[in-house]
């Protein structure tokens, strides 16, 4: 087994007609390839679902020079100011096109940043394209709409059978490779689990694998006798326990977690707090797409549920 790689580097696709996508969306990608021709892209969507290999794939189909920068990480005026425009100012030596792929361009300033791209995308329209990728498109201000095509990922119900099938083989095809013994119907709960996130389900492929196999032993669920285990230390207000609750949960997908809660609301909250309660799961679900730490994020949650909800 080799460990000296991230799997979902080491297998990302490298074309187009290798990413998993829906029909509608490859048929689009493939178009440009087959023009040779590229315009601004905004590319939309749930956290790992492929807009960052698309981009990529693209760039290498078309033989573009390239450069990618992290909008959470690079997300300053200086980056716009230096090392984009002295890419983008530049002819390219091949005679083609020059691409700068913004990942996580959400995260770009919308009073500064995001502003001054506007001007660079305008100014640089003769030789260089800009392919932008975001998970929440309404923080991209209206004029870098208005500039780019906005192409938003999103799967149709009738399309995630035959994705969820192409994905169990792709992950097939990784482990046999990897020589990691795999049980199918556990590869098919965790493709369940995570799906559409394709990036997260081969990270925690990876992670099992440190045991040498797939088992039902990495399965962990939320059982209700497990959900009222944690209500009961919220009721009780035990915050270390219900620490210790939420470090043992970790492997859950947190969607999943405070969805479990909200469902549950109405048999352990007394009625007339039940929509505060709503409220908070909702602001810390939306806060748990942009946190470093999700243990911290979810003690949080619990924490004010503990405080300012009242119990059966």
């Amino acid at each position: 087994m080799r460990t000296d790689f991230l799997w979902v580097e080491q297998y990302r696709p490298k074309t187009i007609d290798d990413c998993i996508l829906p029909t509608s969306l490859k048929t689009l990608f493939s178009s440009f390839i087959k023009k040779g021709e590229l315009t601004n892209l905004l590319l939309s969507g749930t956290p790992g679902i492929g807009k960052t290999t698309v981009a990529k794939a693209i760039c290498e189909q078309l033989n573009c020079d390239w450069i990618m920068i992290n909008g959470s990480e690079e997300g300053g005026i200086d980056v716009l100011r230096n090392k984009i425009k002295n890419f983008a100012s530049t002819v390219s030596l091949s005679g083609g096109k020059k691409v700068v792929i913004i990942d996580e361009a959400d995260y770009l300033n919308p009073q500064s940043t995001q502003p001054a791209l506007r001007g660079f995308v305008e100014e640089f329209h003769a030789n260089c394209r800009f392919i932008l990728t975001c998970n929440f498109k309404n923080r991209i201000i209206e004029p870098l709409h208005s500039r780019f095509s906005n192409i938003e990922f999103k799967i149709n119900p009738k399309d995630k059978p035959r994705l969820a099938s192409k994905l169990f083989e792709r992950a097939v095809f990784i482990l046999k490779e990897q020589n990691i013994d795999y049980e199918e119907k556990v590869l098919a709960e965790l493709i369940k689990k995570h799906f559409p996130d394709f990036r997260k389900l081969i990270n925690e492929l990876q992670r099992y694998s440190v045991s040498g196999s797939i088992d039902a032993g990495i399965l962990v669920n939320i059982s209700n006798e497990n959900l009222k285990t944690l209500m009961t230390h919220i009721k009780g207000k035990e915050f270390g326990d219900m620490r210790k609750w939420v470090v043992n949960n970790l492997d859950n997908d947190p969607v999943r977690i405070f969805r479990s809660i909200y469902d549950n609301l109405y048999e352990t909250l007394q009625p007339e707090t039940i929509p505060h309660a709503v409220l908070i799961l909702a602001d810390y679900q939306y806060k748990s797409a942009f946190v470093a730490d999700q243990e911290i994020n979810f003690v949080a949650c619990l924490t004010e549920l503990m405080s300012q909800v009242k119990f059966k």
